[in-house]
């Protein structure tokens, strides 16, 4: 598989699986039935994908001005931090509205799927590694 195909591949089968467990995780956070659920974490994940060229396109553009080179571990706990942050308030407003939940609720629903996805992430790719192997930056 081509770097570039692998990456559109996973990003897509990523997003999908992501709709469903971000559905599954709304259907138990909350009393919201599967048609509201799935809508929302369709649009959520769309919202999630446009952030997140726009966020990765500022912060390369933010670290080819910095001094000191290369991604340590701090530098990438506050991309990560920073990014999830930065989607949660974007996303909070769309909760509240599309579930009529309150401010401290949606928050709550917010922060229950971030730890879920911090879980699906690391278990989806794993899965997908071990089914298409490593990229060639990390074989």
């Amino acid at each position: 598989m081509t770097s570039h195909f692998r990456k559109i591949f996973y990003a897509i089968s990523f997003e999908t699986c992501g709709i469903m467990v971000t559905g599954l995780v709304l259907l138990v956070m909350t009393s919201a039935d599967a048609k509201a659920a799935f809508p929302l974490s369709a649009t959520a994940a769309i919202i999630g994908m446009l952030w997140s060229y726009a966020y990765n396109t500022s912060f390369e553009a933010w670290e080819a001005h910095q001094a000191k080179r290369g991604r340590s571990r701090i530098r990438r706990l506050a991309h990560s931090f920073l990014f999830e942050m930065t989607l949660l308030i974007q996303l909070l407003p769309l909760t509240m509205w599309w579930l009529s939940v309150g401010f401290w609720t949606a928050i709550g629903i917010e922060i229950g799927v971030s730890v879920a996805f911090i879980f699906y992430t690391y278990a989806f790719t794993w899965a997908f590694d071990r089914i298409f192997g490593l990229p060639a930056s990390a074989s």
